[in-house]
């Protein structure tokens, strides 16, 4: 029985031994290959190798497309995107006014890298920023901008679609200034990491008035988080710095931070579709500058561009015709009218009246040829000098012939 139970002991003893040593065999390497095809790897001064994801300019790390369960390491973020086991559990974020939110490595897991607040009436959170612990975080001197902050009602901090519920951020400063810090730590001596595991059990269920059920961690071999059955299934190996092979892990590519594009300029890519309900609230988000160049531009543009054209086109339409239509029939029309008139008026008189003159006349001058005379004598006395050639031209030939009668 001795031997049996001895055997049995060396046996638990070797194999987490081989589970330690496979995963130790894990290195940066895995995070440069598994997410190199959702972002870019950048050389960042001070920072080395950091990666920015291909997720929108709307994305905030522990607020877009996610949503918090309660595992035995405490408030756990589960992530709907493929690459969330690794940026949303190792390492840390931090903000760049022109490229927007970047992740920087670090082999340290937890449940999330966050710092945890709470008002009357709420919960809140921020992404911790590069090399703060959480020593550091408990500080006097330690502060997160306030529009970093992502606030919800103590009520809705278990919702699956808590994305739906965020407060908006013009309200930061007043929560915060009645707020104070969650002091709630859990040590992982298997990993010897200390982080902070947010809100109490019993403080969540006092506010829901529902229990809260813990989830169970179980991790898997290949990267992806999920939920299923009451457990949180997540790839979450230990992480080593170098390879085991005593090659030094690196990104087959890298980008100059010169080359990125402005966040918002860059398409939205990987992003789920459970990102919009999210939308909303993210317009309001971090850094000023993320939520102001947007603004400004879609709310100046309909405002001085889109009046002076409605103003013209109403000019336009209400002057323009009548001018047309009151100049055309007074200088246009009028004319045609009276010289129209004029024609009708004056041409059937001397056309009616000189025709027949001139054509009647003519026939009972020809005799005596009297052209010198003829429009005098056609217009004063025509039936004078036409009677008399024909009185006189019978009655001399009859003085004549006597005469001749006569002499003879």
């Amino acid at each position: 029985m001795a031997a049996l139970f001895a055997v049995l002991n060396l046996g638990a003893w070797i194999m987490p031994q081989k589970v330690s040593a496979q995963q130790g065999s894990v290195s940066y390497q895995s995070f440069y290959d598994d997410l190199s095809p959702y972002g870019m790897w950048v050389d960042y001064p001070n920072y080395g190798y950091v990666w920015i994801p291909n997720a929108g300019p709307g994305f905030s790390p522990y607020e877009t497309a996610g949503h918090w369960v309660f595992t035995d390491d405490g408030w756990t973020w589960v992530s709907d995107y493929p690459w969330g086991w690794a940026p949303f559990h190792y390492g840390r974020w931090d903000y760049d006014n022109g490229y927007g939110w970047f992740w920087v490595p670090d082999n340290e897991w937890g449940p999330a890298w966050v710092s945890w607040r709470s008002s009357p009436g709420y919960y809140g959170w921020a992404p911790m920023r590069p090399g703060i612990s959480v020593t550091i975080a408990f500080g006097r001197d330690y502060h997160e901008q306030n529009e970093r902050w992502i606030f919800v009602r103590d009520r809705d901090i278990s919702r699956s679609d808590i994305g739906r519920h965020y407060i908006d951020r013009n309200r930061n400063n007043t929560i915060i200034n009645n707020s104070t810090v969650i002091v709630n730590t859990r040590n992982d001596k298997e990993r010897n990491v200390t982080y902070i595991a947010g809100p109490g059990r019993d403080d969540v269920q006092r506010v829901t008035h529902k229990p809260v059920t813990s989830v169970a961690i179980r991790g898997t071999d290949k990267p992806g988080q999920h939920v299923s059955n009451g457990e949180l299934q997540i790839y979450r190996p230990q992480i080593q710095k170098k390879s085991g092979d005593g090659r030094v892990p690196a990104p087959s590519k890298v980008m100059k931070l010169n080359e990125i594009k402005p966040v918002v300029e860059r398409n939205a890519g990987n992003r789920p579709g459970a990102v919009s309900p999210v939308n909303k609230s993210v317009q309001n988000q971090p850094s000023k500058q993320r939520a102001v160049q947007p603004s400004v531009v879609r709310a100046k543009e309909p405002q001085k561009i889109v009046p002076p054209k409605n103003i013209q086109a109403s000019q336009q339409r209400t002057i323009q015709p009548p001018a047309i239509r009151a100049k055309q029939p007074q200088k246009i029309v009028p004319p045609k009218n009276v010289q129209a008139s004029q024609q009708r008026t004056n041409q059937p008189p001397v056309i009616r009246a000189k025709q027949p003159q001139k054509i009647v006349s003519p026939k009972n001058i020809q005799p005596s040829k009297p052209r010198d005379v003829q429009p005098s004598a056609a217009r004063s006395k025509p039936p004078q000098k036409a009677a008399q050639p024909r009185m006189v031209q019978p009655s001399q030939p009859r003085p004549q012939q006597e005469e001749k009668e006569r002499g003879k």
